[in-house]
């Protein structure tokens, strides 16, 4: 079964998108490089947003396996567009930052990597979207990459 979005055009480039199941509202702008006023997240922010939600819900869901505190972790997104042959995501570089403290061994680091690659948000990106995906452990000064 799917889940009903509705998505209502406000005006000026602004649109309201309700979740069906709980209510939820959010809000979008069209981006200052393409006519909004940058107030929210664009369309396009949504996506990258949806990358780094993804992967860290599934690094949570491994969490709960392994007993791993994961609570702080976060994601720094860059997204890029880019205009040839039109204008689309081209590349969203992925930062996945662990709180001070915690040590995982290198088969841990591999577990880790491998599941993020499962998140079905990057898996439902066209293959010409580059996603270059980093881990950054406490107690490693290089971080590890999952390159696409």
């Amino acid at each position: 079964m799917g889940v009903p979005i509705r998505v209502i055009y406000q005006g000026d480039l602004h649109c309201e998108a309700v979740h069906g199941p709980s209510g939820s509202v959010l809000h979008t702008d069209a981006p200052l490089d393409n006519g909004g006023r940058g107030e929210r997240f664009s369309p396009t922010d949504l996506v990258a947003t949806a990358l780094g939600s993804c992967v860290l819900t599934i690094l949570g869901l491994l969490a709960r396996q392994h007993g791993w505190p994961l609570e702080g972790t976060r994601i720094d997104l860059v997204k890029e567009m880019v205009t040839d042959p039109v204008r689309r995501i081209g590349r969203v570089t992925a930062d996945v930052h662990f709180p001070a403290g915690l040590r995982f061994s290198a088969k841990d680091r591999l577990i880790i990597r491998r599941a993020a690659e499962t998140c079905p948000v990057k898996h439902s990106l066209h293959p010409d979207v580059t996603v270059d995906l980093r881990f950054h452990f406490p107690d490693s000064s290089e971080p590890e990459r999952n390159d696409r």
